[in-house]
């Protein structure tokens, strides 16, 4: 019935514009609304299936067991490729309904338009489904009595809202894109159109910055070798959207601003999307091996990549169309803040395409019988560098005037902030141990960003003449959550820096009553003793962790063995702190009795990482939320408004 209305909404509205019908036209909304409503109705019916051991659907069958505990049974939902397909589209179908909703301020022929185009790509994902991948095929009448039990590593907390959140941020780019096709169907794509897409893209990115974070968190702690990254391909197919988002966030605030790189900004609304795609045929397509891979079905895969051809294809086809009305007649001086914005999206989508290359290069050579690999020191190698520069323009594009700025005044900004981030990043560099040069670089632009973000807001703040913390109240949530965002991302390479230059790990030998010394703690085994979970068999050990002679933490890490699969996992012992962590887990046992093969870490910095992740995300919440967003008339931004023409002028409002 969903794929029926899919339809009906992919047709109808466009057919209400062409004709000028506005009973067609408002078929829009409801058409999207009862898209969702049946999506959610088959989603609490798989779930319903999985929380009740329903094993005639050989989807649940496949993937869950009666002694699995229930939240788990029911994240299994997502566990595979069907099921996390029907998630797929209904998020998809309630980022629809969320426009319908939400979008009373934009004129109703461009809404039809826009819930038209997802409609075209919910017909793509709904057939897809229903064709090759249906979740509620049956295996009547010889169904087994029990199921063949979730992944292990899938049994976990994090899983449970990882999913969600990523393609949250995957299917919420589809508005930016559909927004982005809509405007070329109307041959229209004025400031206005920015304002109206620039709150849903930022939602998206969010969305998948915290997707992203969660599952690096999940990397961490669940499969026990203490990284937080791993440039995996599939991990790579969510950093390729996101870097690309980024970019997209950016330019269109220039296209909102001063109506400038519109065509640009079209351009990456498709790419976004399309890398989105990409990242589900890479998952699906069974062209690799990963932890995070669902299918190894080559026609599934196939069907994906004619999809993304044709998505990508037909836009950019109209994007051709229509180029010539997307010229620019604005323009800017060098020194402003849209070439920084520019040179902004520049790095972006270098780092995006070096990210796409050393994906996809090694595939290529698969399919020409050549043996190529691309591991972390090629993506390492291109991205500290672009890190660096990206966050040197994050604080020049801050502080620089829209369209031009006097050369003298950016001096006089520019200059006291330089010795001030040195001198911070010195400090920061100043740990025992000592931190390489190009750590120490690091942590000077770190400085760099948090002090010419806090310079940034203290002068706008003044400018109020109502003291600090009211002239803080008074800028607006998009400059606010702007600012939380370029500090969350400080935070994340501050905690990158520390964790990659700092870290301390030892594999060790132990039996019971051994110590181990790492990183001013004493770690004690204890002893190991057998568990029972409720679908496996563990050995748990017991660690005691002391500094200058007090105990400072029991940590009792686990080797698992799951009855139905018989697969061994890792179950790590962690003490978190803002400062540092601390990480126990057990290898293998040895040929001597009681010796086991144990790893332990001390982790500066790395909570930062994921900190820094939740700032950022948090910054685009905030930066939602700013009233413009909510008005049908155009408003003209508010961040920097101060009650005098020469402050006005200093300040570039």
């Amino acid at each position: 019935m969903a794929l029926v209305l899919a339809v009906l909404q992919a047709v109808l509205p466009l057919l209400g514009t062409w004709r000028g019908s506005t009973a067609l036209v408002s078929t829009a909304r409801p058409l999207a609304l009862m898209q969702c409503l049946l999506l959610t109705g088959a989603m609490i019916a798989l779930g319903y299936a999985f929380y009740f051991n329903d094993f005639t659907l050989a989807y649940v069958a496949n993937h869950s067991n009666s002694a699995m505990p229930w939240g788990y049974r029911l994240s299994a939902i997502w566990g595979g490729h069907e099921g996390s397909l029907l998630l797929w589209v209904w998020m998809l179908a309630a980022w629809g309904a969320a426009v319908a909703l939400l979008s009373r301020s934009v004129p109703t022929e461009m809404v039809a338009r826009v819930l038209a185009v997802m409609g075209m790509v919910g017909i793509g994902f709904l057939s897809f489904m229903l064709f090759t991948s249906n979740p509620f095929d049956r295996i009547l009448p010889w169904f087994p009595l029990d199921g063949a039990d979730l992944n292990p590593l899938l049994q976990d907390p994090g899983l449970i809202v990882h999913p969600p959140m990523l393609y949250m941020g995957y299917v919420g780019f589809s508005v930016a894109f559909s927004f982005a096709v809509a405007g070329l169907l109307a041959g229209k794509l004025d400031p206005v159109w920015a304002r109206w897409a620039r709150p849903w893209t930022t939602i998206a990115w969010a969305c998948l910055t915290i997707g992203i974070a969660l599952g690096s968190w999940w990397a961490y702690y669940e499969l026990g070798w203490g990284g937080w990254w791993f440039w995996d391909p599939v991990e790579n197919a969510s950093l390729m959207p996101w870097l690309a988002g980024t970019a997209l966030i950016h330019s269109l605030a220039v296209a909102e601003k001063r109506n400038l790189f519109r065509a640009w900004t079209v351009l990456l609304a498709i790419l976004t999307f399309s890398l989105s795609l990409l990242g589900t045929f890479l998952v699906r397509s069974g062209i690799l091996t990963s932890v995070h891979a669902f299918a190894n079905d080559p026609e599934r895969g196939t069907f994906v990549l004619i999809f993304l051809a044709l998505v990508a294809g037909g836009s950019l086809t109209l994007f051709a169309i229509r180029a010539p009305k997307l010229k620019n007649t604005a323009g800017f001086r060098l020194l402003s803040r849209e070439t920084f914005l520019l040179g902004n999206n520049l790095l972006l989508l270098t780092a995006t395409f070096v990210v796409l290359l050393g994906t996809l290069f090694p595939l290529i050579g698969d399919a020409l019988n050549l043996r190529i690999s691309i591991s972390a020191p090629y993506f390492n190698k291109f991205f500290v560098p672009l890190t660096l520069v990206l966050m040197a323009l994050l604080v020049l594009g801050v502080i620089s005037n829209w369209k031009s700025h006097r050369a003298d005044q950016f001096r006089r900004r520019v200059l006291p902030l330089i010795p001030a981030a040195i001198v911070g990043g010195l400090f920061a560099a100043w740990l025992p141990g000592g931190t390489p040069w190009l750590g120490t670089l690091g942590l000077i632009a770190v400085a760099w960003v948090v002090i010419g973000h806090l310079d940034d807001v203290v002068r706008k703040a003044l400018a109020f003449r109502a003291g600090l913390l009211r002239g803080i109240g008074r800028l607006s949530n998009g400059y606010k959550g702007m600012v939380l965002a370029h500090c969350g991302l400080a935070l994340l390479v501050a905690g990158v820096i520390l964790v990659s230059h700092h870290e301390i790990e030892r594999d060790v030998r132990m039996v019971p009553g051994d110590t181990a010394h790492v990183g001013g703690y004493d770690f004690t085994f204890v002893d190991i003793s057998p568990r029972q979970g409720p679908n496996y068999d563990a050995m748990r050990g017991t660690f005691e962790v002391s500094r200058n002679g007090r105990r400072v933490a029991t940590m009792h890490p686990e080797k698992r063995t799951y009855r139905v699969g018989g697969q061994v996992m890792t179950q790590v012992a962690l003490r978190p702190g803002l400062i540092h962590d601390l990480y126990v887990a057990l290898g293998e046992p040895l040929d001597m009795p009681g010796a086991w093969a144990v790893r332990v870490y001390y982790k500066p910095g790395v909570r930062w990482i994921w900190l820094g992740a939740l700032v950022m995300a948090l910054g685009g919440a905030l930066a939602v939320s700013d009233k413009r967003y909510r008005s049908r008339r155009r408003q003209e931004e508010t961040e920097t408004a101060a009650p005098s023409a020469a402050v006005a002028t200093e300040m570039g409002a």
